[in-house]
């Protein structure tokens, strides 16, 4: 599947899709494999991570056109410091790279970045790129794209309910009354509805520390295709994988509940 001409021209294409069957407003996915397609390649990793970049440009493109509507992508994660420095120098590097390419374009599309995880420990630098991609699209709102970087599932968690004991002890709030709606609104995907298929490539099937709160009911689809290698089509793949699944949320279908009694 050739990627298309804009991500309007997409938009308007994802109206149609949406009439074939139930489809993911919201994809996320854990981009893995850039290091093992590298290496299979006889190539530095970090080659791989910039073909990881090419792969996540495709799929930018062509997510609207499968009626995608919001796509979050795990671009690096509170474990990755511990990799070479080297290595976490180009993936630092490959963010302002990415925003510098294609900010511009997403924002004139109507693309709203929004960039997940921790703050500390970055460089100004990055810090810069954040806040501009940031605040640069933050009127936008045809499609939404959001980059988990400096993020991990627990340390968001930690970090939410921090602030829930901070506001508690100032007297903002009482400990009941806390809730899984209040909760939410403490996480760094506050705001963004969960996802409702999490993709994972490279044929690797664990979460790896992402949106653990958030994958409470989502559907997962695991797919044995490095990153570098991914594009609409992949993409298009695991949306109807998605469209066999049928989603209760913990409750029980109608018919079933009928034949049990």
């Amino acid at each position: 599947m050739a990627p298309p001409a804009s991500l309007m021209q997409s938009l308007r294409e994802g109206k149609a899709q949406t009439d074939s069957g139930p489809t993911p407003a919201h994809v996320a996915i854990i981009m893995d494999g850039n290091g093992r397609w590298a290496k299979a390649r006889g190539l530095p990793r970090s080659l791989g991570h910039r073909a990881g970049v090419a792969a996540l440009k495709r799929v930018v493109e062509g997510a609207p056109a499968l009626g995608v509507q919001r796509l979050t992508v795990f671009g690096f994660s509170t474990e990755n410091w511990r990799r070479p420095a080297g290595e976490v120098s180009e993936l630092m590097r490959l963010l302002k790279t990415y925003v510098r390419s294609d900010l511009e374009r997403l924002r004139r599309e109507g693309v709203r970045v929004h960039i997940l995880g921790r703050r500390t420990g970055l460089s100004a630098d990055i810090l810069e790129t954040i806040e501009h991609a940031e605040s640069s699209t933050e009127r936008n709102d045809n499609f939404h794209l959001q980059v988990a970087f400096n993020y991990g599932g627990q340390a968001d968690i930690l970090d939410a309910a921090r602030s829930f004991a901070e506001a508690v002890r100032s007297g903002q709030l009482r400990p009941e009354d806390l809730n899984e709606d209040m909760f939410q609104g403490y996480l760094s995907t506050a705001g963004s509805p969960p996802p409702d298929l999490i993709i994972r490539t490279s044929g690797e099937q664990r979460l790896s520390n992402f949106l653990l709160w958030e994958a409470a009911y989502a559907e997962f689809v695991f797919q044995d295709v490095l990153w570098p290698d991914y594009g609409p089509a992949e993409l298009k793949a695991a949306i109807e994988e998605f469209r066999t699944r049928e989603r209760r949320y913990g409750g029980a279908d109608v018919n079933d509940a009928l034949a049990a009694g």
